[in-house]
């Protein structure tokens, strides 16, 4: 067998407790939350290694190419440096979860290895498609859902990974001369891509801002839907939970500056959207 570099991950120390939403949380049945923490596991790995500044765009490429093949076919099977591609293979496949769901988010940070700007929004949404919605795809076959509510899930994830960007907008700019502001609008509003290093917004990079939680708000509104038509009462709650989360945070987004600061909902925010959705989810 040939043996893989024990070089593969680059833990940059990241948690579920980082996210904007609770990874693997009570409201998921505890015989499901293992697979949730493999998934998510996986998930914090890959995007680690295209994160790691320190790493050229090739060789990120090939340590994601290692845990793709690993994930898809099970290739360096026992490979300790393989370990999470290996352990999400066999939870999917015991569980039936189309692999896609795991190759995509592969495939996403491969483009962040080596792409660094977005032409539009289009362009965004194509990337979010691979990066933040096979994340609710996997969640909802893990629970046997109907893949019609697909589109629902995707708008609530692609919303969610909006949100993130743009709550690092300057670490992405400063460490990784990553920008996922669309360019187009960048260019309508007269913004400078080097204002990203500011500590504060300029008039035009409030703009661009503006303009991506208009289209964040269009998401979230179609999000709105996941919820109410999923069979799982607990799925639903924890859905529900998240889409409050995304709309408390495009709201912070639409009043405060992510340059200027970390914009994250504090604790009682948290709890706020934690009842209300569970409430929502039971008698709404």
């Amino acid at each position: 067998m040939t043996m893989v570099s024990a070089a593969i991950e680059t833990p940059s120390g990241k948690d579920a407790t980082s996210e904007n939403f609770p990874v693997g949380s009570f409201l998921i049945a505890a015989d499901l939350r293992p697979h949730v923490a493999v998934y998510y596991a996986f998930a914090r790995a890959i995007d680690d290694i295209a994160d790691n500044g320190d790493l050229a765009p090739e060789e990120k490429i090939r340590r994601l190419d290692l845990m793709a093949a690993a994930l898809e076919t099970g290739a360096h099977a026992g490979e300790p440096a393989l370990a999470k591609a290996h352990a999400l293979r066999a939870t999917m496949l015991e569980r039936g979860i189309d692999l896609a769901h795991g190759l995509d988010l592969v495939s996403a940070f491969r483009q962040d290895a080596v792409k660094l700007r977005y032409a539009n929004w289009a362009e965004l949404m194509d990337y979010c498609d691979r990066s933040a919605s096979p994340v609710g795809r996997f969640l909802l076959e893990l629970h046997g859902e109907d893949k019609s509510l697909f589109r629902f899930s995707d708008a609530l994830c692609n919303a969610l990974q909006v949100i993130n960007h743009l709550q690092d907008l300057g670490d992405d700019y400063r460490t990784l001369d990553r920008v996922y502001l669309p360019e187009d609008w960048m260019a309508e509003e007269g913004a400078a891509r080097k204002d990203l290093d500011n500590s504060a917004l300029t008039p035009a990079l409030r703009r661009v801002v503006d303009r991506c939680l208009s289209a964040t708000r269009a998401l979230n509104g179609e999000a709105a839907r996941l919820g109410p038509g999923l069979k799982s009462a607990r799925l639903g709650m924890e859905s529900t939970v998240i889409h409050k989360i995304a709309l408390s945070l495009t709201d912070e987004l639409s009043r405060r500056d992510p340059l200027a600061e970390r914009v994250k909902l504090n604790r009682w925010q948290l709890i706020g959207c934690g009842l209300g959705g569970i409430l929502a989810r039971l008698f709404g």
